[in-house]
């Protein structure tokens, strides 16, 4: 064990703690899109203008996952996770209580800014309670509350809305956001997890560190096509499956489950052997998505095809890790970048999938958007993998 973690009298809690931290955030990211249409209503706009709160969400999380790692720099892990989740929380009352969709734009913003330094600096705080062949499964752990948002959050809060009301999503949201601030507070001992004396121009360091740039592009691109097929895979499942509107929700539920075995299974063969876990994922990723468009025909195979799809969300855990070795003195900043990179995976995919649809090449298409990303993404990873290569013997080298 590390000597930080032995300072902790109780790192499962810990990451329980964290992971339900995770939860609450999944679950407002993921929840919104099922219930956009019941916000339309209640704020007498049409659903593509209610999309946009998908929208300034995003936005949220790529500027404040940088901002806030740069100048939360200086601060101990314990509070900046205390600060972030006690504002979170916040946030989420403001938008329960918004009266107006301009006021709800703001809130969904503001609820943005601490999604992906939390996740970063949890990281951190998981990894450093295990010894480093098991950090890879303590950051597995901790995601888990994001996948499981996936899983039972969206479907809960798709019920919710329809029975009592889109309002009420969001104030348990703020409820579970609150409880993983007393969760830390009470197993985050105030003595433990200070930090590395790090300052904004040590963590702007990240910014000239190539490796940390082709980290990223690699989630950014390479797993794009999974938020592309996942974004349009309810008009597929009913156009080209044929399944009722009843039963979609239950397939989308697959696609969570397939995150959660991923973050189970894949870092526990992984171990240490991140980068090489990386590039098996995004084969594993195009295979499963080349398969998508034949398995839509059939509904018992297409259920399975959503799990197996849904295993690349794996590579969340995996570029965490291997940010967190590249990184050197902008550890906070690093880990924090992992969520705005998947967050332009989460527009990329999406928007190119669109502009085939739309493009009469119909719902499948997005598969194969997906595929040509994951090949775009073997190839950066190659790259970079060269690149590190030829750094590591340049620096070898007698001066």
């Amino acid at each position: 064990m590390n000597t930080e973690s032995d300072r902790i009298p109780h790192p499962n809690w810990l990451l329980f703690a964290l992971a339900v931290g995770g939860f609450a955030i999944g679950t407002t990211e993921f929840a919104t899109m099922s219930v956009l249409p019941y916000i339309a209503s209640g704020l007498h706009i049409s659903e593509p203008i209610a999309g946009h709160l998908i929208s300034i969400y995003a936005l949220g999380v790529v500027i404040g996952a940088p901002v806030i790692a740069i100048f939360g720099a200086r601060f101990s892990r314990r509070s900046l996770l205390l600060v972030l989740m006690a504002f979170f929380a916040l946030a989420h009352l403001g938008t329960m209580l918004a009266p107006s969709y301009n006021s709800m734009m703001l809130f969904r913003f503001l609820s943005g800014l601490p999604h992906g330094a939390y996740f970063g600096v949890g990281a951190l705080v998981a990894a450093a309670m295990v010894t480093p062949e098991k950090r890879t499964q303590a950051v597995g752990l901790m995601m888990l509350g994001l996948t499981i948002a996936t899983t039972l959050g969206v479907p809960l809060s798709s019920w919710l809305a329809q029975a009592v009301g889109w309002r009420v999503v969001f104030f348990i949201v703020a409820i579970l956001a609150s409880i993983t601030v007393i969760l830390v507070a009470l197993f985050l001992p105030p003595n433990c997890m200070q930090g590395s004396g790090s300052s904004a121009v040590r963590e702007l360091s990240a910014l000239t560190n190539r490796q940390i740039w082709l980290t990223l592009a690699i989630g950014a691109i390479g797993f794009g096509g999974m938020f592309g097929i996942y974004a349009y895979m309810a008009s597929t499942l009913e156009d080209i499956t044929g399944m009722s509107p009843k039963s979609v929700p239950l397939v989308m539920c697959l696609y969570g489950v397939g995150m959660t075995l991923g973050n189970i299974i894949v870092p526990r063969l992984v171990g240490r052997h991140v980068m090489s876990g990386l590039a098996w994922l995004l084969v594993w990723s195009a295979v499963m998505l080349a398969l998508y468009p034949f398995a839509v025909h059939y509904p018992y195979w297409i259920c399975i095809q959503v799990v197996l799809i849904g295993m690349s969300g794996a590579v969340g855990t995996l570029l965490q890790i291997r940010l967190m070795d590249v990184a050197k003195d902008a550890q906070t900043l690093a880990a924090a970048l992992n969520h705005s990179a998947f967050n332009a995976a989460n527009a990329l995919g999406p928007y190119l999938g669109g502009l085939t649809i739309a493009a009469g090449w119909g719902w499948t298409s997005t598969a194969w958007v997906g595929v040509i990303l994951a090949i775009i993404g073997i190839i950066v990873w190659w790259f970079t993998v060269c690149e590190e290569k030829h750094t590591n013997i340049k620096s070898q080298l007698p001066k």
